[in-house]
């Protein structure tokens, strides 16, 4: 039997805990041809010049089984999302969504969400008074971006179990560990996208009938220079936001709650000092990152880096977490340290594929943070480390369990000022 290579071990659930290590020895060979034949780079140098470089595709469209655009039923179905499209088409749809998401077209959406993500942060900690133990992947990190993405785009709270179940196989279908059968997995994700294409098309509907002030009605009467998404655009823009919208940021979440009880001194600075939350907060982004790689990027043509040609046609999968950690880029980088300058991570990922829902993962995690650091009184992990994820892509606990001695009560609100 062949050995199995480092990147299989980094695949392999029992490694998950700790897989800093693995990444460490395959930065020792920056780009390494797998056995299957697909290309993996590790080191963050050679990372950020194919994020950057125009002959390295993210298209998939090509790739899916058919190309599909309906559902069985001739319903609309989920196209691939404008991160999984090459320019044009994925610069036309960014920039449609942008004016309506966040900065610099409409900053003002994610600031009048401040308060509202701070009261959804703080009802969920109420809700732990006269517990002394709970689940913050289960009653914290999982429903905070839940609801908040619920509130942003217009969708029902009412039917989180329905898409919960939807994102759930959708995340499977991008776990690398089943590359053996894509014949199944491109079945398996068909049918999903057509389930979640008939409900988000039903939404669109709705919103078009009668427009709120949420995403979705903006997007569906968007009359912008540039014209509306067409239906199927307009599906896999809202699939987007609305999987990747929760999915990251529960592992940014309980990430953050985990670094920060293994590093009580930080802890207990952060409820002294409010404001180490920004810093912290992009600390841990490079740290314990919540994406782990990105997969499935093809090379248009030759590519010469770090001694080796990745030929044209080929897979590239870069493992933006090992990056995240390369000595030749960051100091010390195995100590988390939230005062750390120059801290250009990866977590993001880059170039024109940079994720479009990092503001709204940061003003989560800057407010959710410090609400639940103040609040808990003495706050102690259950087991250490705690079960993780199945998926090595999207890298988090599966459970948190932490024991605490009770729950302060909410901040008074600040004092606005009249003027």
């Amino acid at each position: 039997m062949a050995p199995t290579s480092v990147f299989d071990q980094i695949l392999d659930h029992a490694n998950r805990a700790d897989p800093y290590p693995l990444y460490a020895e395959l930065r020792k060979t920056p780009v390494a041809r797998h056995a299957d034949g697909f290309y993996v780079v590790s080191t963050y140098r050679e990372i950020v010049a194919l994020l950057h470089d125009p002959r390295v595709s993210s298209d998939r469209v090509e790739e899916l089984s058919g190309g599909h655009k309906t559902g069985g039923d001739g319903g609309p179905s989920v196209r691939p999302s404008f991160i999984n499209l090459d320019p044009p088409e994925h610069d036309r749809l960014r920039r449609v969504a942008m004016r309506h998401f966040g900065p610099p077209c409409a900053p003002g959406r994610l600031d009048r969400m401040r308060d509202e993500v701070a009261e959804i942060a703080a009802s969920l900690v109420d809700a732990f008074d006269g517990r002394t133990r709970a689940d913050i992947v289960e009653d914290f990190a999982y429903p905070l971006p839940v609801t908040v993405i619920c509130r942003l785009l217009g969708v029902p709270r009412e039917d989180e179990p329905l898409f919960r179940g939807w994102a759930t196989a959708l995340v499977e279908t991008i776990d690398p560990r089943a590359r053996a059968n894509p014949a199944e997995l491109e079945r398996q994700r068909a049918v999903v996208q057509t389930e979640l294409g008939g409900y988000l098309n039903e939404l669109a509907g709705r919103c078009l009938r009668r427009p709120g002030d949420d995403l979705m009605s903006a997007l569906v009467t968007d009359d912008g220079a540039e014209g509306r998404m067409s239906r199927e655009e307009l599906l896999g823009t809202a699939s987007l936001l609305l999987v990747a919208g929760h999915e990251t940021t529960v592992n940014l979440l309980a990430n953050g709650v985990l670094t920060l009880l293994r590093h009580p001194a930080t802890l207990d600075r952060l409820r002294r000092e409010p404001g180490l939350i920004v810093p912290l907060v992009e600390e841990l982004l490079r740290y314990e990152p919540p994406v782990h790689m990105a997969l499935r990027r093809r090379a248009l043509a030759d590519i010469e880096i770090a001694g080796t040609t990745i030929p044209e046609g080929a897979s590239i999968s870069l493992v933006l977490a090992a990056g995240d950690r390369d000595p030749d880029r960051f100091p010390d980088p195995d100590r988390f340290d939230p005062e750390r300058r120059d801290n250009e991570h990866l977590a993001f990922a880059g170039g024109i594929h940079y994720c479009f829902g990092a503001p709204m993962a940061r003003l989560e995690a800057q407010v959710a943070l410090p609400e639940l650091a103040r609040r808990l009184r003495n706050p102690r992990l259950v087991a250490d480390p705690p079960p993780y994820r199945p998926n090595p892509l999207l890298r988090g606990p599966e459970h948190l369990l932490v024991t605490f001695d009770g729950v302060a009560p909410r901040a008074e609100p600040a004092t606005r000022d009249p003027r």
